[in-house]
């Protein structure tokens, strides 16, 4: 009798595995069946995401140092605090896996979260408002496609009463809606298409515009110049009265690898950018290229520049001294791979100090800030790259390598520039 019983149950657990193993099997079946397919639109809308995002430099924001792409957490240091930004990925908790479209939408074009709080415009929602729905859609899905990451950003660090988000409703009716500026639509097809590009997800004005009191970009003063982390980002209207003029090639190359001939290597916060645009579309960059050049004066500043050999400079001993240092300093730090005989520049095709940004500016905040920073090597692949000075020279020997450039590869008036101005651009917070 017991071993009947055995049976019997032996039996019951048999079929009850069976039973088990085929439901499993139907509902896997079912819902292999039931999942929506990802069709070629699906496919070829994702990749055009991935490139507006190139275009947009989402990953270099969203992205904190040493971290994963897009899962957040970034400082910007801002006149009103420090700002984190947010996760970005799938993820359902930390991320923006929970939002539909519609809500990505809302914030990308009106700044405002799915539960309805503000988002500070150190995200710039007052250039994506001018995105189509196609792209905006594009991007969505391309960010939803990402590897869903657990990360909470850190808390915002903000000065009383900028914490306050119901504040920033008047900023943006004052700045969020505005038309994108220069309203002057090009005639041609390339330009009008890269003006739109600049204009909505490329957001170049952010940067290349001064910025008022409030944080917004000054109205009338689109691409003559700001300054961002702590760098100068140059006036995209002189292109043409650099020491020798940009080319449509040298900007498009300058913009997909981070180095033109003729101008130099992209450095401190521009230098992710084009880390990034090197994954954008050629057709775009061009565009946008297009359209940059629309916006030049039309003058050529091919003058006869010649290097000044620091003539511009007063024949005061305390001048001459200051240059003597700065020359052997240079010699020392610098010559090596900026003299005219390094192997740097017969070698390696790279210009003369001479024609670069820095050292034709009329400030000297980013011939100083890339000798303090340096130009870090770009994520294992070949590139521009400078070890930085910070630790290596003083205040007093930054002033005087900087004043030596100045008058040996330029042309412009000279700096006035002492060791008190440096101490103030290192003590400023690049990356907090």
């Amino acid at each position: 009798m017991r071993r009947r019983f055995i049976a019997a149950v032996v039996c019951l657990l048999a079929l009850a595995a069976t039973v088990f193993t085929f439901r499993a099997s139907w509902l896997a079946s079912f819902a292999a069946e039931q999942k929506p397919t990802r069709g070629a639109a699906d496919d070829a809308s994702i990749r055009r995401g991935a490139e507006l995002a190139a275009l947009g430099d989402c990953a270099t924001c969203h992205t904190a140092p040493g971290g994963a792409p897009f899962a957040g957490g970034r400082a910007f240091a801002t006149p009103f605090g420090t700002l984190y930004s947010t996760n970005i990925t799938p993820d359902a908790q930390t991320g923006i896996g929970r939002w539909s479209l519609d809500q990505f939408g809302r914030a990308m074009r009106e700044g405002v979260a799915p539960d309805g709080h503000l988002l500070y415009p150190a995200f710039p929602y007052p250039h994506f408002t001018h995105m189509t729905d196609a792209n905006i859609a594009s991007v969505y899905r391309f960010v939803m496609s990402r590897q869903a990451l657990h990360a909470v950003a850190p808390k915002n660090h903000l000065a009383f009463p900028f914490e306050f988000r119901p504040l920033l409703a008047g900023w943006n009716r004052l700045f969020a809606h505005r038309a994108a500026e220069p309203s002057l639509v090009p005639a041609d097809a390339l330009a009008r298409r890269g003006k739109y590009l600049v204009d909505s997800v490329g957001h170049c004005a952010a940067c290349h515009t001064p910025l008022n009191v409030l944080g917004a970009e000054k109205s009338g003063y689109a691409f003559e110049g700001g300054v961002i982390e702590g760098w100068e980002a140059p006036a995209l209207t002189t292109l043409l009265r650099r020491p020798k003029p940009w080319t449509v090639d040298q900007l498009e190359a300058y913009l997909r690898t981070g180095v033109a001939s003729e101008h130099g290597a992209a450095a401190g916060p521009m230098r992710p950018v084009t880390d990034s645009l090197g994954a954008a579309s050629a057709d775009d960059i061009s565009a946008m290229v297009a359209y940059l050049m629309t916006l030049q004066a039309g003058q050529s500043s091919a003058l006869s520049r010649t290097q000044s050999t620091g003539s511009a400079l007063s024949s005061s001993s305390t001048d001459r001294a200051r240059l003597e240092r700065g020359a052997t300093l240079f010699e020392g730090a610098c010559a090596s791979c900026h003299g005219a005989a390094a192997p740097m520049s017969t070698l390696g095709d790279r210009p003369s100090l001479s024609l670069g940004t820095a050292v034709n500016s009329q400030t000297p905040r980013n011939a100083i800030r890339v000798i303090l920073d340096g130009i870090p090597g770009g994520n294992g692949t070949r590139g521009p790259f400078m070890p930085a000075f910070a630790k290596m020279l003083d205040d007093a020997q930054i002033a005087d390598v900087a004043v030596y450039m100045r008058s040996r590869f330029s042309v412009e008036a000279p700096w006035t520039l002492d060791r008190a101005d440096v101490a103030k651009l290192r003590k400023e917070t690049v990356n907090p």
